[in-house]
């Protein structure tokens, strides 16, 4: 099962995506309101979502009085009304981006996607037209630590797992969108807490460019992903070692 993820071409090293702690946060604790606001219940235990998203919090470092005020202030009545949205765009040279926003205010958040995107000669699409690029899959990250790999792999199999690889020292793993949840239980019963739990956008082919075409593509990336309102954005594009060198 294990061998090559192809999601592991798209991404960049983690360490380029925590770099900003305090905008990592905000994204969590939008998170949290939009689980809370949706699931209607502050209880972990009885809202999938919530779980998630403190999985997640734990995962950048987050103290735990922060969740705790993020859940207490997502809760309150009257309080600030979170809304998800998404908006599917082209990059320049074709590229595919998918990009996942919540927001109090979706005119600005628009307005600024959009501004964003013409900066870097792309074109916003319709709601829609990227489907037939991107498979949502439920995607794990958890630390290899004192696990038995041959052990780990086989209990992830039986719980629908669809790829598994090992690398520096970390499991990801992929499952179905319908098994997300079924995965998720099955860490619990183990007592393997997972480094991050997502449901991500991964691209079912890629498109890999030159490195001057490609370094303009990622300026437009990391300025969606630098939006206060923007909380993931996904894309079909190559991330190879000299590309991501390059930009380090």
């Amino acid at each position: 099962m294990s061998g090559h993820n192809k999601w592991s071409t798209i991404k960049r090293k983690k360490g380029a995506t925590d770099s900003k702690r305090s905008k990592a946060f905000s994204k969590i604790i939008k998170e949290i309101t939009v689980a809370i606001k949706e699931g209607g219940d502050t209880d972990p235990l009885n809202n999938p979502r919530l779980r998630v998203a403190i999985l997640n919090a734990k995962g950048v470092n987050m103290p735990k009085e922060n969740i705790t005020r993020a859940i207490s202030k997502a809760s309150e009545k009257g309080g600030t009304n979170i809304t998800e949205c998404n908006y599917e765009a082209y990059a320049s040279h074709g590229i595919a981006v998918f990009i996942e926003c919540a927001t109090d205010n979706e005119k600005r958040t628009i307005a600024n996607i959009r501004m964003h995107i013409n900066k870097y000669s792309g074109t916003l699409g319709t709601n829609g037209s990227l489907r037939f690029i991107f498979d949502r899959k439920g995607v794990f990250t958890i630390p290899l630590g004192t696990l038995d790999q041959d052990e780990f792999e086989m209990a992830m199999i039986e719980a629908g797992a669809e790829d598994i690889t090992l690398e520096d020292e970390t499991f990801t793993v992929t499952t179905a969108l319908e098994d997300f949840g079924l995965m998720q239980r099955k860490l619990e019963e183990l007592g393997i807490e997972a480094e991050n739990a997502e449901l991500e956008r991964i691209p079912k082919t890629t498109v890999k460019l030159d490195i001057e075409s490609a370094k303009k593509v990622m300026k437009l990336i990391d300025l969606l992903e630098d939006d206060d309102d923007v909380l993931n954005v996904f894309h079909n594009m190559e991330m190879t070692d000299e590309l991501m060198d390059s930009m380090e």
